[in-house]
């Protein structure tokens, strides 16, 4: 599985390394995805062979020539929404928001960034394959959408019980734990639109 494209994540704050590179697996699954505290760290393992770079503010401003040579590859890790940043030339990406706000924001980047994934290396046939029923999707579709349970029921005109045990599928088929993974599958499979979640 080498061949597989890589992202590289430098940033010096272990747990956000961490959270990022988890909420990137679930949106990129093909990526291969490597983390490094340091700019030296990522110097040192043949920086150009990364598809992109996930980059702390910091890293950024003391290494500019590197990744303004590397602009489009580039995606700047900040903690506010300010866009009169010192790196406004680069992609962007507030990091200091709520979960499903900050999966919102990768979705949209990677959907931006490739063209709704056409320039992107096709998905591994099991990702591909129908897991759901067609119930089962519409269901989805509402919870990642922000709909809770008794809603849900309402607007498919089921009981509350179904949703509940329809619900409990969908985690179960899907192995996911979170809403959040379940928003990121949802939209990579266009079960969703991006500007309703």
């Amino acid at each position: 599985m080498s061949n597989r494209p890589k992202i590289a994540i430098i940033d010096p704050n272990t747990l956000s390394v961490i959270g990022l590179k988890q909420i990137l697996q679930n949106v990129i699954p093909i990526m291969t995805v490597d983390s490094f505290g340091s700019f030296s760290e990522l110097e040192s393992s043949q920086p150009d062979a990364y598809f992109h770079y996930f980059v702390a503010m910091s890293i950024v401003l003391e290494h500019k020539d590197f990744f303004l040579a590397r602009q489009r590859k580039t995606i700047v890790l900040t903690l506010s929404l300010d866009t009169t940043s010192p790196l406004s030339d680069f992609y962007s990406l507030c990091i200091n928001v709520p979960e499903k706000q900050l999966v919102r924001s990768i979705l949209a980047l990677q959907q931006h960034a490739h063209g709704h994934g056409k320039n992107m290396p096709p998905m591994p046939d099991i990702i591909n394959r129908k897991i759901l029923s067609d119930r089962e999707i519409e269901v989805m579709s509402l919870i990642v959408q922000g709909y809770i349970n008794k809603e849900i029921a309402e607007q498919l005109n089921i009981g509350l019980a179904t949703v509940i045990t329809h619900r409990k599928n969908i985690m179960d088929k899907l192995g996911f734990k979170s809403v959040s993974a379940l928003t990121i599958y949802a939209v990579m499979h266009g079960y969703v639109d991006i500007n309703k979640i």
